[in-house]
């Protein structure tokens, strides 16, 4: 990948974290997850009953390439909160729990 296309890939993520409240980047859709992470990330994330975006990292390259070095976060999923990342499947679990992520997500629903 040229410098160019890691600049404008990084660019373009940047973006869609800025214009969803929460955005979760994954393996597959949410309609069909295509690992049992993002599936269980999914599960807990529609528990919540609002939207979320997504993008199928299977299926832009460049996302899955350039996603770590903005987030600073080797592994997919990876769930942003109104531009902050909250973490992978364990940490989003973790926090559906304890009901911390219903908050954080009507939170983000209602600025």
């Amino acid at each position: 990948m040229s410098e160019t296309q890691t600049v404008d890939a990084v660019s373009r993520i940047k973006d869609q974290i800025d214009s969803n409240p929460v955005i979760v980047y994954m393996k597959g859709t949410p309609q069909m997850p295509m690992c049992g992470f993002s599936a269980r990330t999914i599960e807990v994330l529609k528990n919540c009953n609002r939207e979320f975006a997504y993008v199928n990292i299977i299926a832009d390259v460049e996302v899955h390439e350039n996603l770590p070095r903005v987030s600073d976060w080797p592994t997919f999923p990876q769930l942003f909160i109104k531009g902050e990342l909250v973490g992978g499947c364990d940490i989003t679990c973790e926090l559906a729990e304890s009901g911390e992520l219903q908050k954080m997500i009507d939170e983000a629903a209602n600025p």
